[in-house]
């Protein structure tokens, strides 16, 4: 099994997240359709660093997937974890002793521009957490925020929910009254009183924990919440802050793609984030993610082998 094609008419790309592997195998030539995807748990993975077992891994799946053939094939691989220039290159260096054909690898939000037709724009993810990279003119990674949801990943879904908890205990303290945002994480932390909700947040053990109440902010807004709505435009101030970031370090694209979860979900944050962009950042242009990033990597994968093949 090889794929769509044959290996030398077909390429590989790769979305290697930290929950999930997307692996598409599609027909190098641009204008073809013809694609094979396949999604497995990324449990596969080594833990975060261990590059020379990510790529033997990855080589193990490929093969299991598309036959021995795809040591032979183009391969771009979008790489949760792979967060720098040396990282990036420290996995690739890896693949390429395990794989003949033309290997590229990239941080996985690299590959949300593609998908979108925009191959240098800056990406902006908001998910669980948050992060924005883009590269700059010598092709260097650069990246604001995602230090980690007790530190930073602001706007993301555990950072909307340490603010809000920490917006409402703040309430409380000034003696104001119950609003709807307070009522929804008291009954989302399933606490009596302020106390409680604290230690029930502070006793949360992941970002997943703190993440998944994060609908509450918005379903608080929703309802009139003022404090909500104003975490809500807080939140997409600081996600263009970061997109501020990187200009200021040498990235010249004015084009920006935001993904993951929280931003493709929740209009109101997109609002926000359009608004502080358009205070911070008037030339550029903001475009929310509508499609699986695995169909960038297939967009790079096809340059990349394009590049790599000689012409005739």
């Amino acid at each position: 099994m090889t794929g769509p094609t044959e290996s030398g008419h077909q390429v590989i790309g790769v979305d290697l997240g930290g929950t999930k592997t997307h692996v598409a195998f599609a027909a190098a030539a641009g204008s073809s359709v013809e694609r094979r995807d396949v999604v497995v748990p990324s449990s596969w993975r080594a833990p975060l660093g261990d590059f020379a077992a990510d790529a033997e891994g990855l080589r193990d799946l490929l093969v299991a997937h598309g036959g021995d053939s795809v040591v032979d094939t183009t391969v771009v691989v979008g790489a949760h974890g792979c967060d720098s220039t040396a990282q990036c290159l420290a996995l690739e260096t890896e693949l390429r002793t395990r794989f003949r054909g033309p290997v590229r690898v990239v941080n996985d939000s690299e590959l949300m521009g593609p998908a979108m037709g925009a191959v240098t724009a800056i990406g902006v993810v908001v998910g669980t957490g948050s992060i924005a990279t883009a590269r700059n003119a010598t092709g260097e990674l650069l990246t604001a925020g995602g230090w980690g949801w007790l530190l930073g990943d602001e706007g993301s879904a555990a950072g909307l929910v340490r603010d809000a908890t920490r917006a409402v205990l703040a309430r409380f303290d000034d003696g104001d009254p119950l609003e709807p945002l307070g009522r929804r994480l008291l009954d989302a932390f399933h606490a009596q009183d302020r106390a409680e909700l604290a230690l029930a947040v502070s006793s949360a053990e992941s970002a997943e924990n703190w993440g998944r109440h994060a609908p509450e902010v918005f379903a608080a807004a929703d309802e009139g919440s003022p404090l909500a709505q104003a975490l809500i435009d807080h939140a997409g101030a600081d996600l263009a802050r970061l997109v501020s970031q990187l200009r200021a370090r040498g990235t010249t694209s004015d084009t920006v793609v935001a993904g993951g979860t929280v931003i493709q979900r929740q209009p109101r944050l997109q609002q926000s984030l359009r608004s502080a962009l358009a205070e911070t950042a008037p030339a550029v242009t903001l475009h929310i993610l509508d499609r699986a990033p695995i169909d960038g990597a297939i967009v790079l994968a096809r340059d990349l082998h394009a590049s790599s093949t000689p012409s005739r």
